[in-house]
């Protein structure tokens, strides 16, 4: 029999202690995000459906954002046994300087769209974790004005090559005067690709207001108001606007750029230059003998040509045909921690992070992008202490396995350059 007794009140006042009520909305629902599809859910919650879809989506089906993603789960990690690590170190270098932790704040679009703080919340949290900013060309703040939120970080610049090439030779030459270190020149983008969830919402710059774009704003009072009472919409480089973002794109974009346009901005940037938008081992391998300082494997958050190559399954084959002493860097379909330390695993030297960031903005601002910072920090951490590696040097290959949905058909020209590319 189990011996009872009345409870004791002193035991049950020290069982029943109630945790303290957060009073400030903002950071009870950012402490509530565990993670980054908590705060995506959040962001969904709290932004107009446009903005949020041009976020969100991708190219017409969506199939190389879904693959991208699908491709960091099928990963199967190998952890080492008593190899404590009680400490682990997640800094590197890149690009001639340091970064606090393995990722970097990718280059977005019309980002005050999403909200209003947009580039300053990204480039003043990426100052306060120690790792770089890279605005866009299409960026709704100046380069002058991301070097006021981030005067003694790392600032990247991301270039688009447009039709009329001063616009890209004088964007090049401010970035440079403003101390930016780094430039990624985008070669993924000739044309926009077809991103059907903008047309459906009819999403446009400046917005337009229908009855379903009114109808939808409703619960959302709180954007609107920040869209309405802060400073006008600005473009990093265009001067007029009016379409939707194809239209802009496509108006902006030249579908003849080639390495002699790399060549000159070659001889106008002084800083490190890399290549994004990489796609295949011997692009890869062209361009480092071209010189540049590294590449950037992604298909552009699977914006651009639906169907496009995983760039997670590339990096592994890019990087032995590469060798170690080439910059290797990976984006697309981040959304852990994890899928950073896996990424550092098969040979990247760095990570970006785009959708994951506009997430943490969406949902809370610049202490939103700081949430997202420091999910992922600790998702790092997590990992490499169940790993059993005390640094990011320490991660091998032999650490994780990517397993396979998609396979190439045998014979095919991709098999064939993927079999060439391991050998």
């Amino acid at each position: 029999m189990v011996q009872r007794q009345l409870p004791n009140p002193a035991e049950l006042l020290e069982l029943m202690k109630f945790k303290k009520p957060e009073l400030n909305g903002k950071k009870r629902r950012l402490d509530a995000a565990l993670t980054i599809d908590d705060l995506r859910t959040i962001a969904k919650r709290r932004t107009p459906k446009a903005a949020f879809d041009y976020t969100d989506g991708a190219a017409e089906g969506e199939l190389s954002l879904s693959r991208a993603r699908q491709a960091f789960r099928d990963v199967e990690f190998h952890p080492g046994i008593l190899k404590p690590a009680p400490t682990v170190d997640t800094s590197v270098e890149v690009l001639g300087g340091p970064s606090a932790l393995p990722f970097g704040i990718a280059p977005t679009g019309f980002t005050r769209l999403m909200q209003t703080e947009g580039e300053i919340a990204g480039a003043g949290a990426a100052a306060a974790a120690g790792i770089p900013f890279t605005l866009s060309t299409l960026g709704t703040t100046s380069i002058e004005g991301v070097k006021a939120a981030n005067p003694h970080g790392r600032n990247w610049f991301q270039l688009y090559v447009m039709r009329d090439r001063e616009i890209s030779y004088e964007l090049t030459r401010r970035a440079a005067a403003a101390g930016f270190d780094t430039l990624q020149f985008t070669v993924d983008t000739p044309v926009a690709g077809a991103r059907l969830r903008d047309k459906r919402n009819g999403f446009s710059i400046p917005p337009q207001l229908t009855l379903g774009t009114i109808i939808n704003a409703i619960p959302r009072p709180w954007w609107w108001y920040d869209f309405l009472t802060t400073p006008k919409l600005e473009f990093a480089s265009l001067s007029t606007t009016g379409g939707t973002v194809g239209e802009l794109l496509d108006a902006a974009m030249d579908p003849t750029i080639s390495y002699d346009d790399l060549a000159v901005i070659r001889d106008i940037w002084p800083g490190k230059i890399v290549i994004k938008g990489v796609q295949n081992v011997e692009d890869s391998v062209r361009l480092r003998d071209a010189g540049v300082d590294g590449i950037v494997l992604s298909n552009h958050g699977g914006r651009q040509l639906d169907r496009a190559p995983i760039p997670f399954h590339l990096l592994p084959h890019v990087r032995k045909a590469t060798g170690d002493d080439f910059t290797v860097m990976v984006d697309t379909g981040i959304m852990n921690g994890a899928d950073i330390v896996a990424s550092v695993a098969l040979g990247a030297d760095f990570t970006l992070i785009g959708r994951a960031y506009l997430y943490g903005l969406m949902a809370g601002g610049r202490e939103g992008v700081d949430r997202t910072i420091e999910i992922l920090r600790t998702e790092i951490e997590r990992t490499m202490r169940l790993l059993g590696v005390s640094s990011l040097a320490e991660l091998t290959p032999a650490h994780v396995t990517q397993l396979t949905r998609l396979v190439p058909v045998s014979g095919s020209l991709a098999s064939a350059a993927a079999e060439a590319a391991t050998r």
